[in-house]
Parts: C-alpha cells; structure tokens; sequence
C-alpha cells in the first residue's frame, strides 16, 4: 500500500469514527425518560429536609466558590477561569427563570451534572466538573436540585467564555467525552467499608478533588494513571495577578499522604490546620466554603479513603548542585531559620514544618512553594483559629530570582525531601 493509500485510509477511518461518534453524542446525553421520570419523582421543592440535604451536599461540592465572584451575588456565577484554552466563565445557578437555572426541569439538571449537556443540547466545559458529579446518585441530584431552588434568584446574563478557535466550538465536546468521558453513578466497593465508600463518594464525586489534585493531559482530561498525584492549575496570588499553582500529591507516596497519620488528615481537613501545615491560598476557598462545614463522620471517611491511595510519585527532579545547595543554606540561616529551625520541623507557635511530611515543600512541582516565598502565605479570609504568631512575609523585594531559586532547591533537598532543583527561570515565572 502506498503511502498515500495509508494516508487516505487513515482520514476516512478518522472521518467514519468521527461521524459514529457524533452520532452517539448529539443525542441529548440524557438516560432513558423512565429514569428521567423517576428522577423527577424524587424532587420536592417545598421538602425542607430535601432542601437542607441539598445545602449540605452543595457545601461538600464546594459550589460557592466556583460560581460566586469576588464581591458577587451568591450563586450567580462570572468567577473567571483560566485554561490552557481561554478563559471561561462560571454560570448563574440561582433559580432566576432568564438567566439561571429557575426555567430547568429536574431532568435538565441531571442531564447537566451526569452528562455535561445544557439543556439547549450543547455541551458543557468540562471546567463544570461533571467528570466527577456523574458519579452523584439520583438522590442526592435531586437533593441538589431542591437547593439550589431555594435560594434567592439573581438576575445576572453569563459572561462571554473567551476561549481560541477549535475549543471555542462546543460541538466538538463529544469527541473529547468519547475519548475521556466515562458516566455512571459512584458504584460502592463491596470489598470496603461503608466509612471507606462513604469517603470514596465524597472524594471522587461531590469534592471532585481529583480536578486539582491529579495531572492533565494535552487536552485537559485528568491522567488516571496518575490520579491524585498532583495537579498544576492557575490562580489568584496575594497582589491580584494570576499565577500557577501546583497541588500536592494526595496519595501515600512520601511527597503525598505518606507521613501524615490519620488524625492529621482529618484534622487539615476540618480546621485547615494540623502539625504540618496551615491552609493557604486557593486551599483557603476549600477549607472555609466546604470541607470545615462537613460533620465528623465525613471528614473522617474522606481521610479513610485518601489513606488508603496507593503510593503513586511522580518521576524524581534532579538534585542541585552543591553551589547553589550551599547558597540556599546560607539564605535559610539567615532569613527562615529563625522560625522554621534549623531542623526544619517548625514550632506550632511560630512557623510550619517544612521538613518531614511537608506536601507543599516536596510536591513535584514547586510553583506553590515559591509563590509563599515571593509573598507569604495569604492567610484565609475571616481567619481560621491559630496559635502561630505572625504571617510569614514574603520576599519578592529581598531576594532575586537567583537566590530564592537556591533558596528553594535547598528545602526541596533537606532534612529528606526530595523535590528537586529549581531554576531561576521556574521563580522568573511565578514572579
């Protein structure tokens, strides 16, 4: 066969599954109307048991802080999120009947969370991380549902998504959710534990931690190969600018989970603050709008579940070299030792660990690590309780890109972290 007989075949080939695959996709998404209709058999919108179950499950799902702006209605969208594909924008999910969710049927609503389709037909971003709320059962959409309804209906039009030619066609979603999209409801581990599926479920569905927490690929799918083992994502940093931040590893690999006991886990989980470390930045939204609000039993699963990940690291950085080691020593004495210690294990009263189970300091990727050296933890907003004295400063003015790169390679190599080097250019960037 010739080359271009090859090259022929492959496009019909391409063409044929591209047309099989619309097909199948621009169905409207939806299960079949028995379940549709049994769905909306389950929503009561006046049940105010089913509506306070709803605003429990959306404080687990963290709705608040993806679709209310800064200095924004509750609930009524336009919080901007950046893409390596543009920018987009989270929607209005009040009950206003124009520019809401007040004119949805509850099979609309289900067909958005298990799906990712409008209920104009078109495709939804995968930045609504229908990924993981497929996984939430009928119940608990209805519960949802019935929530969301009884909150106060704003008036405010979506702002227009500015994302570059082809992703800006959301027809062509259905090739991406036939190669990356799998529906279905969370199906329990009967291997487990009720406390471990219960976990399990609040993880992998309502929390979807997974959409900061595990890589992605060339086109935005979370890598399952290496789920949990930290994701790169862009945020707010403390002057306003937008910045990379990287997630640790969640799994119990030793720059993850690994050195954290159970209690640490579920203490960070509901006061954003253990032995380790102090929630901050993009963490902060976390901690304050979902995870300090969930009862005791559910914190205590969502640490079950995350215990038990599989150690799972990432490829090793390369160690610096002994010159620039030494020089991030020197800065350490100088500028850290004080409240860090010379041991690197911190004082509860004074500053974090960054030694022995430090997740930000030995994560693969040191964009977090260096956007608290640049300028201090931002500290959350009212403050959770604390016995440390004072926030770190940052040191955006004090030191180069030179030295905190040294700075910074030398916590990632100390006292058994295993981080990696880190090049100026890496620090030129987060500044």
């Amino acid at each position: 066969m010739s080359k271009f007989s090859r090259y022929f075949l492959t496009v019909v080939v391409a063409i044929l599954l591209f047309v099989a695959t619309a097909a199948f996709f621009q169905t409207d998404g939806s299960s079949s109307p028995n379940d549709r209709m049994a769905f909306s058999a389950n929503i009561a919108l006046d049940d105010e048991m089913q509506i306070e179950r709803g605003k429990y499950l959306a404080l687990a799902g963290n709705c608040a802080s993806c679709h209310t702006a800064a200095n924004g209605a509750f609930m009524a969208g336009g919080l901007a999120f950046e893409t390596p594909f543009g920018r987009i924008y989270s929607t209005n999910i009040t009950p206003d009947a124009n520019t809401g969710i007040g004119n949805w049927s509850g099979a609309q609503f289900l067909n958005a969370m298990r799906q990712g389709v409008r209920p104009d037909g078109e495709h939804l971003y995968p930045v609504f991380p229908y990924t993981a709320y497929t996984k939430v059962t009928d119940e608990d959409a209805a519960a949802l549902f019935a929530y969301l309804n009884s909150i106060p209906a704003v008036s405010q039009e979506g702002l227009e998504n500015e994302v570059s030619f082809p992703f800006n066609q959301r027809s062509l979603m259905f090739v991406w959710k036939a190669m990356f999209f799998d529906t279905g409801v969370y199906e329990e581990d009967e291997s487990r534990s009720a406390e471990w599926n219960r976990g399990a479920y609040i993880v992998e569905a309502l929390a979807h931690c997974g959409a900061c927490h595990s890589p992605r690929n060339y086109l935005g799918a979370e890598r399952n190969d290496m789920a949990m083992t930290g994701g790169v994502y862009t945020d707010k940093v403390p002057n306003g600018t937008l910045r990379p931040w990287s997630a640790p590893n969640l799994t119990s690999a030793q720059s993850g989970l690994g050195l954290w006991p159970h209690k640490e886990v579920a203490g960070y989980l509901k006061t954003g603050i253990n032995s380790f470390v102090e929630t901050f930045g993009p963490m902060n939204e976390v901690v304050l709008n979902s995870t300090r609000h969930l009862n005791d039993e559910d914190i205590n699963a969502m640490a079950v579940y995350l215990k038990s990940l599989p150690a799972n690291e990432t490829d090793p950085k390369a160690a610096a070299k002994d010159s620039v080691l030494g020089m991030g020593r020197t800065l350490y004495n100088l500028h850290c030792g004080t409240c860090h210690l010379p041991t690197g294990l911190g004082d509860e009263e004074s500053a974090p660990r960054l030694g022995g189970g430090s997740l930000v300091v030995r994560a693969s990727n040191p964009a977090s690590l260096i956007n608290v050296i640049l300028d201090g933890p931002e500290r959350p907003d009212p403050p959770l309780p604390t016995k440390r004295r004072k926030p770190m400063e940052g040191f955006r003015y004090l030191l180069n890109d030179e030295e905190i790169a040294a700075l910074t390679s030398y916590l990632r190599s100390a006292w058994g972290n295993t981080g990696g080097e880190v090049v100026a250019e890496q620090v030129a960037e987060q500044r």
